[in-house]
């Protein structure tokens, strides 16, 4: 049996945390979908369009298991695209205690939407657990350093973005 799972998120940008919970999700799913989301109540930095290109570029660099990862446009409910990627599992990394409060809420509502759809909930690594899209973004505008929190071609994207 083929199993994909889903990894959905804004992405922006993505993150060495993101990329952490990609690679470690392919030990658990044969495929995997990253459903990057167009949140409209988001203000974010780069287009939809744009973060899909920098996500399968990142991806591009993962050569030995990029074949079995796909980077599509999510909107509308999660576990209605989930359904329609024939989805085994929707996917979810979790930083810290406060992360796990809004995912378990969420977790809830989507099993009620489709309880053939579990959630798997992936802790970061130690060294990727503070690190956040919100803080790269504002800490690369104001002119810090973020190279070890996201790869060179998003960096390459931040510093065209910001600059």
């Amino acid at each position: 049996m083929n199993k994909i799972g889903i990894y959905p998120g804004t992405f922006d940008p993505m993150t060495n945390g993101h990329m952490d919970i990609v690679k470690r999700s392919l030990k658990i799913v044969d495929n995997l979908v990253i459903a990057v989301a167009n949140n409209l109540s988001k203000d974010s930095l780069f287009t939809i369009d744009e973060r899909i290109d920098i996500i399968k570029n990142d991806i591009i660099s993962l050569r030995e298991i990029s074949k079995n990862i796909s980077v599509i446009e999510l909107s509308g409910l999660l576990t209605t695209f989930a359904k329609k990627q024939n989805a085994t599992c929707i996917i979810r990394g979790l930083r810290a205690v406060s992360d796990f409060e809004y995912e378990f809420q969420m977790t809830g509502m989507n099993y009620q939407l489709n309880p053939d759809i579990e959630t798997i909930f992936l802790m970061t690594s130690e060294k990727n657990s503070f690190i956040s899209s919100n803080f790269v973004k504002e800490v690369h505008k104001l002119g810090g350093d973020v190279s070890n929190f996201v790869s060179k071609n998003t960096l390459n994207k931040l510093n065209k973005k910001n600059s």
